[in-house]
C-alpha cells in the first residue's frame, strides 16, 4: 500500500513538474506599432507632412487589422501564432498588443499580414466577441451588406503645390480585398526565453513615397482597392517598404490583467432579462457590472416614465423621448419644466448598447452618467439628486420594486441610474422592411434599391462610380459608426460640438452620428433640428456641405460643388432611408 501511494506521489510530482516545463515552454511577445512620418511621430489633424510629390498632408485617422503573426527560428522554420489578430489605431491610442502562446526560443525574424485571413474576412458580424480586435464595432472597419473588411483606411486633409489657404480637399485611401492581403516580413533578434517586446514603425512617408510615388491630386483621393484600380498596385508596393524594427527588448514585466467586474447590489432571487438583437448585429459589450435582471428593467421602464424625477412632478424622460417617434421629440427642441427651450434636439434611444459616448458632444462616457444629467439641468427637469431619491423613497411601490430589484429597500441616485441604464439598453431595434429583404423575406422596390445602392456606393470621378456615399458614417447593421464627425452644417459658434466635451481644435463641429434605423420617425434631423424632412437631409449632403477646417475627410474628398445628386437619385435615397423603420416601437 505504501508503495502504491509513493508511486502515486511520484506521478503526480512529475505531472506537476510537466505542467510548469510546458508553461515555461511558452512566452509573450509584447508587439506595437507606431505611425510616424519620415521618423517624426505622427500627429493627428496636423497640417505638416510634406510628401515626394511636394503635397503637404494631415492624417485625421489611421487605423489598421493585422493577422498571421508567425516567428522565424535560427533554423528557418517558422513557429506560426494562431488566432491572433490586432486593431491599432491612432485616434484611440490603441497601439499594441500582447502575443501570445509564443515559443520560449531565440528567434530571428517576424512576419504578419495587413488584413485578416480569407475566412475571418468573410466570417459574419457576430462571430466575435465584443471586445475581439475583428468585432466590428470595436474596429469600424468593416464593410457591413458588402461583406469583408478595411485593411488599412488612410484619411486626411491635404494641400497641392501652389495651393495656399482656403478649405482644404480631403483624401480616403481605404486598403482592402483577399487579393490585397499583404505580407510583411521584419528581421528582428528576438529571445523569448522570457517575455519581451518589439516596437515597429509605420512610415506614412513611404506609403506616399516610394517606390511608387503617389500624387493625391494627380493619382486619386480615395480608393476602395477594387481590381483594376491603378492605386492599389502602387499602395501594395510602397506598404512592403513602410514597416520598420524600432526597438526590441528582451524581457519585459508581467503584463496585469483586469480582474473581473462584480454584479452591483445583485438580489438574493432575479430572473435575468433575456437581451434581443439582430444575428447581423455585432455581439455589444453589456455592462459586466450591471448584468440584466427583468426586476432592475421593469423599474428602469417605470422610472422612465415617472414624472416625480423632474422639480415640479411635470416631466419624466418619456416627455421628450417618445417611443412613437423613435423615442425623439417631433419638437426642434424639447421645453422644460416652466417651458424653458433646450439647446439641442432629442436624441432617439434605440441601439445604445453599441454606443460608447453619449449626447450630442459625446460628454458622458456611460448610460448610467448620462441619466442623470437630464434630471439636473436648468433647461429640463430642473431637480436634483438628493429631491428625486427623497419623493422615490416616500412611495412604497417604489422601494418595494427597489427591494426587487438591488436586494434592499433604499433608493439612491446609483440604483436610479442602473435601472434606466437597464431599460435603455433594451430598447433596439432591428425589425424593418430592409430586414426584412435582407433575409429574403420581402422585396425592395426598385425606388428603394436604388437608393440602397447609391447608399453604399463612394462617388470617385476617377473610377467612374457615382454614388452617394453614406456608408462611411453610416454603415453597417447598425447604421451608425458611433463616431463624431464634422457633416458640413454651417455652425452656430454658440454650439460647437465635441469640443465643448474634449476642448481640442480638431474637435470643433463634430456631432455624434445618429443611427438611421427608425430614422422616418425621428424628424426633425441634426443636432440642432434644423432639417425637418428627409428630403432636406439628402439635399444637404447632394449640394449643400459647407466646407471647413474640420470637415470630415470623406465629405472634403468631394468636390466643392458636392456630389449634384439629381432628383431621381435624390428621391431614391429617401425612399431606402423610409425602409429602415421598424414596428418594435
Amino acid at each position: 500500500m505504501s508503495k502504491f501511494l509513493h508511486s502515486g506521489r511520484c506521478w503526480w510530482l512529475c505531472l506537476q513538474s510537466w505542467l510548469v516545463a510546458a508553461v515555461a515552454q511558452a512566452s509573450t511577445l509584447e508587439f506595437s506599432l507606431h505611425p510616424v512620418f519620415a521618423g517624426e511621430a505622427v500627429r493627428l489633424d496636423s497640417l505638416r507632412y510634406e510628401t515626394a510629390a511636394k503635397e503637404t498632408i494631415s492624417l485625421t485617422r489611421w487605423s489598421l487589422l493585422l493577422s498571421g503573426f508567425a516567428l522565424e527560428q535560427e533554423d528557418g522554420a517558422w513557429s506560426e501564432l494562431p488566432g491572433q489578430y490586432a486593431w491599432l489605431d491612432a485616434e484611440r491610442q490603441r497601439f499594441g498588443l500582447p502575443l501570445s502562446n509564443a515559443p520560449a526560443k531565440k528567434f530571428r525574424a517576424m512576419r504578419f499580414f495587413i488584413g485578416p485571413d480569407a475566412a475571418a474576412n468573410a466570417a459574419a458580424a457576430q462571430a466575435y466577441g465584443p471586445e475581439h480586435p475583428l468585432n466590428p464595432q470595436v474596429n469600424g472597419l468593416h464593410w457591413s451588406w458588402q461583406g469583408g473588411y478595411i485593411f488599412l483606411a488612410l484619411e486626411g486633409k491635404f494641400r497641392g503645390v501652389g495651393v495656399g489657404g482656403g478649405d482644404l480637399p480631403g483624401f480616403a485611401y481605404h486598403f482592402a480585398r483577399d487579393a490585397n492581403r499583404t505580407c510583411i516580413t521584419l528581421s528582428a533578434d528576438l529571445d523569448l526565453r522570457h517575455d519581451a517586446s518589439v516596437a515597429v514603425e509605420f512610415d506614412v512617408a513611404a506609403v506616399f513615397n516610394a517606390p511608387r510615388q503617389i500624387s493625391l491630386t494627380l493619382d486619386g483621393t480615395a480608393t476602395h482597392a477594387r481590381a483594376h484600380d491603378p492605386l492599389v498596385p502602387a499602395l501594395t508596393a510602397n506598404l512592403r517598404g513602410a514597416f520598420r524594427v524600432r526597438e526590441v527588448r528582451s524581457s519585459l514585466p508581467a503584463i496585469s490583467q483586469p480582474s473581473a467586474l462584480k454584479p452591483l447590489y445583485l438580489p438574493a432571487t432575479y430572473t435575468p432579462y433575456r437581451f434581443t438583437m439582430s444575428s447581423s448585429f455585432p455581439l455589444p459589450a453589456l455592462p459586466r457590472d450591471n448584468p440584466l435582471l427583468e426586476e432592475r428593467v421593469a423599474l428602469g421602464k417605470r422610472l422612465f416614465s415617472e414624472p416625480m424625477l423632474s422639480r415640479n412632478d411635470t416631466q419624466s424622460c418619456a416627455t421628450c423621448h417618445v417611443a412613437a417617434h423613435g423615442f425623439s421629440d417631433s419638437r426642434k427642441f424639447s421645453l422644460g419644466v416652466d417651458g424653458q427651450v433646450g439647446k439641442r434636439h432629442a436624441m432617439p434611444l434605440m441601439n445604445l448598447a453599441w454606443k460608447a459616448n453619449f449626447f450630442w458632444d459625446g460628454r458622458a462616457a456611460a448610460l448610467r452618467e448620462q441619466v442623470l444629467q437630464p434630471m439636473q439641468d436648468p433647461l429640463e427637469m430642473d431637480s436634483t439628486l438628493v429631491q428625486v431619491v427623497g419623493k422615490l423613497s416616500a412611495q412604497e411601490a417604489y422601494r418595494q420594486e427597489f427591494s426587487k430589484a438591488y436586494g434592499t429597500e433604499e433608493v439612491t441616485s446609483e440604483k436610479v441610474a442602473l435601472a434606466l441604464e437597464q431599460y435603455l439598453l433594451t430598447l433596439t431595434v432591428f425589425d424593418s422592411k430592409f430586414d426584412r429583404a435582407m433575409k429574403g423575406q420581402e422585396v425592395l422596390a426598385p425606388a428603394e434599391q436604388r437608393g440602397f445602392e447609391l447608399f453604399m456606393t463612394e462617388s470617385d470621378p476617377r473610377t467612374g462610380q457615382r454614388g452617394a456615399d453614406c456608408f462611411h458614417c453610416h454603415g453597417g447593421a447598425l447604421f451608425s459608426d458611433h463616431q463624431f464627425h464634422n457633416n458640413g452644417l454651417r455652425l452656430d459658434e454658440t454650439d460647437v460640438g465635441r469640443w465643448l466635451a474634449t476642448k481640442q481644435e480638431s474637435d470643433r463641429g463634430k456631432f455624434a452620428t445618429p443611427s438611421l434605423r427608425n430614422v422616418a420617425r425621428t424628424a426633425p434631423y441634426m443636432h440642432d433640428g434644423r432639417f425637418a424632412t428627409l428630403e432636406e437631409v439628402v439635399q444637404h449632403y447632394s449640394q449643400g456641405v459647407q466646407r471647413s477646417a474640420t470637415l470630415d475627410a470623406n465629405l472634403a474628398k468631394h468636390p466643392s460643388s458636392g456630389l449634384q445628386l439629381s432628383a431621381e437619385d435624390q428621391a431614391a435615397l429617401v425612399a431606402f432611408l423610409r425602409t429602415l423603420s421598424a414596428p418594435e416601437f
